[in-house]
């Protein structure tokens, strides 16, 4: 049945989901801040990121806010976790019933330490919990807009809206699994990016295959360490928005955290870095959020410390791998 979607965020992810909507047959209007990137979707019909893939002709654009949550079914974001709580704010001053929200964002709010359905709940309040979806995994834009086959997780809170987003969102090429871990499925996602820049670092530096297979799998352990205290299903980190998204985001050249690290490695600083990726890279600051859950808890978090002593306090990547080698070994402990 053909969905009224309002779409907020027209970033390189944001595009591609509005994309795929809208050629599954919704009526799709995407939001943006500003108006540039939209009459560039108007006029080339297709997306800036990747040209000479073709979007939908359907898609529609708005810059204001407002009129885009005005008679719709369901509302998806990709704007980045530090606009989110802000964007939400602007959205529930316009209307106390809101339709439907699908996350798809992945990052850890700095000093509160939240999940962005975390920060849902805290706007919309608990008894809302049901409007609340998310949306994640191994997916990376470039082959989604080519219809490459990509398997991904549906997580909410209602059996209902479950199923709603895995039917609006499946296609042929585009395969939605539900999962009613809404917490560990948006937990995964959002720190399986501190690996990725780790993993980039590694193949910067020449280390080898063997060293980011290290990297990727310790750095689930972290994972799974840090979950419980965000009240995530250990088991979730298992599937797609874990151990799916974690090879994905650690594996590919296309992927944003890892082409970071690979750039710090080659000596770029991290603005550089940032600079020369041209799009936000969500495990920058997602470190920050994770470090300091890190230090509340008193969980040791090794290569998220490393990665954070490299960005901001700009530690020696040599000295800062020297330090994690020479660390204490323990028995491995799954």
């Amino acid at each position: 049945m053909k969905k009224k979607i309002g779409y907020l965020g027209s970033g390189a992810w944001g595009i591609c989901l509005a994309n795929l909507l809208a050629k599954n047959g919704h009526d799709v209007q995407i939001w943006s801040a500003t108006r540039d990137i939209l009459d560039y979707i108007e006029e080339k019909k297709e997306h800036p990121k990747f040209p000479g893939i073709p979007l939908a002709s359907s898609l529609r654009g708005t810059t204001n806010l407002e009129e885009l949550i005005q008679d719709k079914d369901l509302l998806v974001e990709s704007v980045t976790t530090k606009g989110f709580r802000s964007v939400l704010q602007k959205m529930t001053a316009f209307t106390t019933k809101l339709p439907p929200l699908v996350i798809t964002s992945k990052g850890i709010e700095i000093g509160t330490g939240l999940l962005l359905p975390e920060i849902a709940l805290e706007i919309l309040g608990e008894q809302q919990q049901y409007l609340i979806g998310c949306l994640t995994g191994p997916s990376l834009a470039q082959e989604v807009m080519q219809e490459m086959p990509a398997s991904v997780v549906a997580a909410a809170f209602d059996l209902d809206l479950m199923q709603l987003i895995q039917r609006v969102f499946t296609t042929p090429y585009f395969r939605v699994y539900p999962n009613v871990d809404v917490f560990g499925a948006a937990f995964g996602g959002a720190m399986k990016n501190i690996i990725a820049i780790a993993c980039g670092i590694s193949d910067g530096l020449g280390f080898g295959q063997n060293a980011k297979a290290a990297l990727l799998t310790r750095g689930l352990h972290e994972m799974r360490k840090l979950a419980p205290v965000k009240n995530c299903l250990v088991e979730t980190l298992n599937g797609l928005s874990g151990l799916g998204d974690l090879a994905t985001t650690c594996l590919s050249t296309l992927s944003r955290n890892y082409t970071f690290g690979k750039l710090l490695a080659e000596g770029k600083n991290s603005e550089s870095a940032k600079n020369n990726i041209g799009m936000v890279v969500e495990g920058v600051s997602t470190c920050v959020s994770v470090r300091e859950l890190g230090h509340k808890y008193q969980i040791p978090l090794p290569i998220t410390e490393s990665i954070y002593s490299i960005i901001y306090e700009n530690k020696n990547l040599s000295e800062v791998v020297k330090v994690l080698l020479t660390r204490e070994i323990k028995e491995e402990y799954l």
